[in-house]
């Protein structure tokens, strides 16, 4: 979107002169091309639109219609519009705005001037407003078309070139029958993959649901194009040439936006086929143009991911809608069944109180920057949700006082805890510290001795020994972050993070796990920080001028006019991290002692956790794998390093053995089922049926086992089941003669309800499952007899 703005500087003439300059001096497109129109009362902008374009009065037309009044709601600034239009020509159907054929393609509307000069008012009238306003929009694409001289948006050259890297790609050509997927796919890539290298990623709520809705919409167009591979990520390069050096930030999170499209569609591949299998079921039992029961869309939803909008798009190609009252009614059923099973906290009447207090006391001042001791005076006392002048012993009670050293829990660093005392023997153990309300901080406790009253005066005293900890840990997550950014890419951002006296905890954006390798170098990184023993620097100013210098800011965090700036690794001039944080941090990088990653795990669809401990605790993991190594290389009568060497050699001679073993077994077995084959076998009908238990061969190896007894069989059904490591597997195999009215799925998966197992897959004449339920192997075998039976 284009636009220009004014308030309280140039109205409407200069607007009229500014658009008319732009669009026929500018852009030359000609004057009998352009039309334009005015709210039908508003005679001031037909004159200076006559007097300033020379345009004759049938080309500047008045309309009657809200489309030419805006308004911001019931109340407020308003005032009347004046569109441009572009004639594409008498080629195009479609009449001028206004007239009965206005709905066609042939006029397009590329610029909206709004003239805000009224104020609405609740009782409907209006008055001139000070100072009125310009607010216009332009059409970035529609004006790009026309310039380029095409009329539809999708024939200029950025989509152009997407789409035909689309057709290259899925082999898929750009014909009347795929152009409209093509087309979406184009344009869903580009808004996903902006998305992305904004920091969101793909997720079950919030912005990221956003952007998993647009990419699952494009990956249903790849399916219904039946292209068997992930798509959108092979695009990624197109958009980049095309895009990128007006947009660096898709160059600089390319890599990220490549893997996050291909590991999205590639995860969502299977149950969208799945998925759309069930609604094309659904669709077949309805008559023609019936909705779809909000209750299999919920299903959809549910089960396999897909958003609502996806369903209705692709029930529209049927002349369909869902019954969103039922789909509705299902969600709002889950969402009341999920708040029944959260075990929440149920203090709204606490939170709003917090609010009422925050009203007559004002913030907390908080010293805690700077001492982890003070004298404040008790300004409210709650208990058990309600305010009480005093609190005696053995009451637990929550705190407020005019100024503090306890840090209230936030920005991922937990709530300090200590003491509060006074003269008159008070004891208030803190064993936890909140911040409420904006800024108001919560001292929860347990009075030990004493009595705590409301305007008595009291000591705090933060137990400094956690509170170091605390910050070791805080700064360590700031030199962390700085370090994965420069080690894995840009793309990086801080997703949530838990900073405690024992550990840190740091969830990032990253598409895939962070190599061995990866996370040493990010370690040596840190503590090379560490070691430089720098300064650690705090300084307060506006956040534009902090983000500006190049602090780093949360995505999606809310900043007051003044923010606190945390700076570490100053070194010739330079600064290694900066990032706005309201945290506590030790004074200079070497009080963190070191640090030492414990865990790299994944937390969701492109977010990674890394795990880590500083200081001492960094100092006992590396002592508690060092005695662990030392007892191991002990067991294995080895050095410490020649553990690995040698625990190698056992697992593959540990393979070799259980590899010769269930060859041994797989011929027994063979062997005894061909001799005894006649005796084991049943008769159930006309099928002849055998079953065996075969302990101790692997799942994966019972399939080529069945066929064996399959063609010794002749003809039949053969049910193999095999208890291995507390697990049980089960194979059904049916021979080809009989497959036109037995489905060996179909009996493997009644045996697989048995064990306790899901489902069950495989071919007619060959299918595949397990369960956990070691006892019931008999009762499995029966359950696939009494099917056959029933046949």
């Amino acid at each position: 979107m284009l636009g220009n703005f004014s308030f309280g500087d140039y109205f409407k003439e200069r607007a009229i002169y500014l658009a008319w300059e732009l669009v026929h001096k500018e852009f030359n497109l000609p004057a009998d091309r352009l039309l334009v129109t005015v709210y039908h009362t508003d005679d001031e902008a037909f004159r200076l639109w006559k007097t300033i374009s020379g345009l004759p009065e049938d080309r500047i037309i008045k309309i009657e219609t809200s489309d030419n009044f805006w308004a911001m709601g019931d109340t407020g600034p308003c005032g009347p519009c004046s569109e441009i239009f572009y004639d594409h020509g008498d080629f195009i159907p479609g009449g001028p705005p206004g007239s009965k054929e206005e709905d066609g393609d042939r006029f397009i509307e590329i610029w909206n001037l709004v003239f805000m000069q009224f104020d609405q008012r609740a009782d409907g009238s209006r008055v001139e407003l000070p100072n009125p306003a310009i607010d216009t929009g332009m059409g970035l694409e529609r004006i790009s078309a026309i310039l380029q001289g095409v009329h539809d948006n999708y024939d200029t050259d950025t989509f152009r070139n997407l789409i035909t890297a689309s057709e290259i790609k899925s082999s898929t050509p750009g014909n009347d029958k795929f152009m409209a997927s093509h087309r979406v796919i184009a344009d869903h890539l580009r808004a996903a993959s902006f998305l992305i290298a904004d920091g969101v990623m793909p997720s079950n709520e919030g912005r990221g649901y956003v952007l998993r809705r647009i990419m699952r919409r494009a990956m249903r167009h790849a399916h219904l194009m039946e292209v068997s591979d992930p798509l959108m990520y092979q695009l990624v390069p197109t958009l980049v040439d095309e895009m990128g050096d007006a947009f660096p930030e898709l160059l600089r999170a390319q890599s990220l936006i490549t893997e996050t499209l291909r590991l999205e569609e590639t995860r969502f591949k299977e149950t969208l086929g799945r998925g759309m299998r069930l609604l094309e079921e659904a669709t077949d039992k309805l008559p023609i143009e019936q909705e779809l029961p909000g209750l299999v869309a919920f299903q959809l939803y549910d089960t396999y991911g897909f958003p609502l909008d996806l369903t209705e798009d692709a029930l529209r190609q049927q002349g369909r809608t869902v019954n969103r009252s039922e789909f509705n009614e299902a969600m709002e059923n889950q969402r009341s069944l999920a708040r029944r099973n959260w075990s929440g906290s149920g203090d709204a009447e606490t939170d709003r109180l917090w609010f009422d207090l925050k009203e007559v006391h004002g913030a907390t001042e908080f010293l805690g920057y700077t001492t982890t001791f003070s004298e404040a005076t008790v300004l409210a006392i709650v208990v058990g949700g309600e305010a009480v002048e005093r609190a005696e012993v053995g009451t637990e009670v929550m705190l407020i006082v005019n100024q503090t050293p306890f840090y209230g829990e936030s920005g991922g660093q937990i709530g300090d805890i200590g003491e509060i005392n006074n003269s008159e023997g008070l004891s208030v153990r803190v064993k936890e510290t909140l911040k409420m309300a904006d800024n108001l901080i919560i001292h929860s406790g347990l009075v030990n001795a004493g009595t705590v009253e409301v305007g008595g005066n009291v000591e705090l005293k933060v137990d400094h020994q956690l509170r170091n900890a605390a910050r070791r840990n805080h700064s360590a997550t700031h030199l962390l972050h700085t370090a994965l950014r420069n080690r894995l890419g840009e793309h990086v951002t801080q997703k949530g993070s838990l900073v405690s006296p024992e550990r840190l905890r740091f969830d990032l954006s990253h598409p895939k796990p962070i190599s061995s390798k990866e996370l040493q170098d990010i370690q040596i990184e840190v503590n090379s920080e560490i070691i430089e023993n720098s300064p650690v620097q705090t300084s307060l100013m506006s956040p534009e001028d902090a983000i500006a210098a190049g602090s780093l800011a949360l995505f999606g965090e809310k900043y007051g006019t003044e923010v606190r700036v945390v700076s570490m690794g100053r070194k010739e001039g330079s600064v290694y991290s900066s990032e706005l944080c309201g945290g506590t941090h030790v004074g200079r990088t070497g009080d963190i002692g070191c640090f030492f990653v414990f865990n790299e795990t994944a937390v969701g669809s492109g977010i990674r956790r890394i795990e880590a401990v500083t200081g001492l605790k960094a100092l006992e993991l590396f002592r508690h794998k060092d005695d662990m190594l030392q007892d191991t290389a002990k067991a294995l009568r080895v050095g410490p390093n020649e553990v690995v060497k040698r625990i190698s050699a056992l697992l593959d001679e540990k393979r070799k053995l259980e590899k010769e073993l269930v060859t041994a077994r797989q011929a027994m077995v063979s062997k005894g089922s061909a001799m005894n084959q006649a005796n084991q076998a049943k008769k159930i009908g006309e099928i002849s049926f055998l079953a065996e238990r075969v302990d101790g061969i692997p799942a994966k190896d019972l399939r080529g086992l069945a066929d064996q007894m399959k063609g010794k069989l002749g003809t039949g059904v053969v049910a193999l089941i095999s208890v291995t490591d507390d697990k049980v597997g089960l194979v059904v195999g049916v021979t080809t003669d009989l497959t036109s009215h037995l489905d060996a799925i179909n009996l493997v998966r009644a045996g697989a309800e048995i064990l306790g197992g899901k489902g069950g897959g495989g071919r007619p004449d060959l299918a595949q499952a397990g369960g956990p339920n070691t006892k019931a192997v008999d009762q499995a075998i029966e359950a696939i007899e009494q099917l056959l039976n029933e046949k």
